[in-house]
């Protein structure tokens, strides 16, 4: 006999809703496509909860290289770290439930680590926009939140994914206890890697009154101990917090260009931004005329420079197309540099190491004190 809970509504009647098995898997892959939230990403981390970016629900997974599809998952989500989240759904009548869903997961994750790419996941993801007629810029921008912008998300969803850094999620209606167990084992030998069950009950009432109930399963103290899978930073980055990282990520030769640039353009700057990133840092100085702040350029602790166009076509400055292709045009003067024209509504970047001759970081400079000049005289 199932579970009951008890509501008490504005009444102050109340109502008995008894749990009930979902009608088909398909039922609760739609509610998980519909409603992330159902992944309780607060139960996950509760010091920094997860929230999750739906990239599709039935992700082909081949099993070589340049090959067809050979299983199907459920859904591919990922978190706001970039952090691959592979979702496999099954009900508690599905025998498989038992034993053979391990396996089942563990096949897609070992084979998605080595044949997917970024580039299909970014295909998949604007085709699933889509079909909800969503336009997937906005999406993931309200998505990221200002933490990080979306190259910088795309790359170091990349870097997770050939690092193995990615989350398993077995998701049902009631989890069994010998595989509750068989998955607090494998998530304690897992250092990399992460694998949770996520019971999510139903309980319906009259007047088809229904409510759903998610419960992490997994999360033993040991496990929590070896990793730090979805840990991140509450707080915004500090200069040496900065530069630490990026020396650690990068080495030497980029920390060293990104202080000559942040020495050189602080005196000329209102003020120099560091990001919230819970993984990757960031530094922008932001030169501010006339009530507007202009993001001159961003430096990651990946080793990646990005330049803000999305932001500069609502500014007087470069308002209009031809000053942002003009902009464009002398960044491409950048040796190593190829900036698309289509990217002057966007944010680009180009990698951090292409400044490392003193020519080249010359000529980066220039252009920087252009876009100042420009801003000083709009």
């Amino acid at each position: 006999m199932g579970e009951t809970i008890f509501l008490l509504d504005e009444n102050r009647k109340l109502v008995e809703l008894n749990e009930a098995t979902y009608d088909s898997e398909d039922l609760l892959q739609q509610l998980l496509a519909d409603y992330p939230n159902l992944i309780s990403g607060s139960q996950i981390n509760k010091d920094n909860p997860r929230r999750w970016l739906l990239i599709s629900r039935e992700f082909g997974v081949p099993d070589e290289e340049n090959a067809g599809n050979r299983w199907s998952l459920d859904h591919l989500f990922i978190d706001q770290d970039g952090v691959p989240t592979l979702v496999e759904v099954k009900r508690s009548t599905d025998s498989r439930i038992r034993r053979e869903v391990i396996g089942q997961i563990l096949d897609y994750a070992a084979n998605a680590v080595s044949y997917w790419s970024i580039g299909e996941i970014q295909r998949r993801f604007e085709e699933q926009c889509k079909a909800r007629g969503s336009q997937c810029e906005r999406v993931l921008e309200e998505f990221l939140a200002a933490e990080m912008e979306s190259e910088t998300f795309w790359e170091l969803t990349k870097t997770n994914l050939k690092a193995g850094k990615i989350r398993m999620l077995i998701i049902a209606d009631k989890i069994p206890k010998e595989l509750q167990r068989i998955i607090e084992f494998l998530n304690e030998q897992m250092q990399t890697a992460e694998i949770l069950g996520l019971e999510i009950k139903q309980f319906i009432g009259q007047n088809n009154l229904k409510t759903l109930v998610p419960r992490v399963i997994g999360q033993t103290t040991v496990a929590e101990d070896l990793k730090n899978i979805s840990r991140g930073r509450a707080d915004r980055w500090t200069q040496d917090a900065f530069f630490d990282e990026l020396f650690n990520q990068c080495g030497s030769r980029e920390a060293g260009i990104a202080k000559e640039l942040l020495d050189y353009f602080t005196p000329k700057v209102t003020r120099v931004r560091y990001g919230r990133g819970h993984q990757l840092g960031s530094y922008q100085p932001v030169f501010h005329r006339n009530g507007h702040d202009y993001r001159l350029f961003g430096v990651w602790t990946n080793g990646y420079v990005e330049m803000y166009f999305q932001y500069y076509k609502d500014q007087p400055a470069f308002q209009h197309e031809q000053k942002r292709l003009e902009l464009l045009e002398r960044l491409n003067q950048i040796e190593g540099v190829s900036i698309a024209r289509d990217k002057v509504t966007m944010r680009p970047s180009f990698r951090l190491h292409l400044l490392t001759d003193e020519k080249q970081l010359q000529k980066f400079i220039e252009v920087i004190d252009w876009i100042i000049e420009e801003v000083q005289n709009s």
